[in-house]
């Protein structure tokens, strides 16, 4: 009789705990090696770097990916000194930062608010300030006749005015918008209130580009036509609010997106 050879069947052990162990191992050396060059980095790189990590571990955004909510990368080294030299952590830099931009809102809206009261223009222009933004509103008529995007001689002044305080403060983005009340308009320019608003905060935009001191960089014009009202369209007063520009200056920081960077 033949010897049947007994077949021995090896039993293959779960390795799968090996994937994340060598996660662990990569984000624990990561991790080393930014502790070992923190003294020497760049301050706004480890603030992203640092910022990276901890969504990582908190299921947030990878270091790789972008956050909406909160721009880290726009702290400047003159805004915010060495968090290794002065002992201050992220989060102490960050509050620095946001009330140094609250103190630049304000004193632009407090020169704002002085020009307008010297000119007679308190019922043209409004100022604003909010989390996120300095809004400056300007209704229509004070910037263009009836169906018109052409800027009037007399509110280049006032974009010169505003122009001039935008170059005294660099670090900000600024948003030129336009609206319209609802009511349609068709002519020989414009076939639709879209056009209007956006022909009309592109014009406005221009002038205030016209200082050789403003970063063009900085500025995006856009129409919203009748689509963000801030009255009622139902009587010719809210009509005529909603009818409006605003300059938007955009804070870098914003209060009430603001969250703990490290725990």
């Amino acid at each position: 009789m033949k010897k049947h050879k007994k077949e021995h069947h090896e039993e293959h052990i779960d390795e799968t705990w090996l994937i994340p162990y060598a996660d662990l191992l990569t984000l624990l050396l990561a991790l080393f090696i930014i502790l070992f060059a923190s003294s020497q980095v760049d301050e706004k790189k480890y603030a992203k770097v640092m910022q990276g990590l901890n969504s990582a571990f908190n299921g947030g955004v990878s270091v790789f990916e972008e956050s909406d909510t909160l721009s880290i990368d726009d702290i400047s080294v003159n805004d915010v000194k060495n968090v290794n030299e002065n002992g201050q952590d992220q989060n102490q830099a960050l509050n620095d930062l946001i009330n140094k931009e609250k103190q630049d809102m304000e004193a632009i809206k407090k020169r704002l608010d002085t020009f307008i009261a010297e000119n007679g223009l308190t019922l043209q222009l409004q100022t604003n300030v909010t989390s996120d933004m300095l809004k400056i509103t300007i209704q229509d008529y004070a910037l263009f006749d009836s169906g018109k995007a052409v800027v009037k001689p007399e509110a280049q002044k006032l974009a010169s005015i505003i122009s001039e305080m935008l170059s005294m403060y660099p670090d900000y983005k600024v948003e030129v918008a336009g609206h319209t009340d609802n009511i349609p308009i068709k002519n020989n320019e414009f076939d639709s209130n879209w056009d209007l608003s956006s022909k009309r905060s592109l014009n406005f935009m221009k002038y205030l580009l016209r200082s050789n001191n403003i970063n063009q960089a900085r500025f995006r014009s856009i129409g919203y036509g009748e689509y963000q009202p801030i009255d009622t369209n139902g009587t010719l007063e809210g009509r005529a609010k909603n009818r409006r520009v605003e300059v938007n200056i955009i804070r870098n920081t914003i209060e009430a997106k603001t969250k703990t960077i490290i725990p």
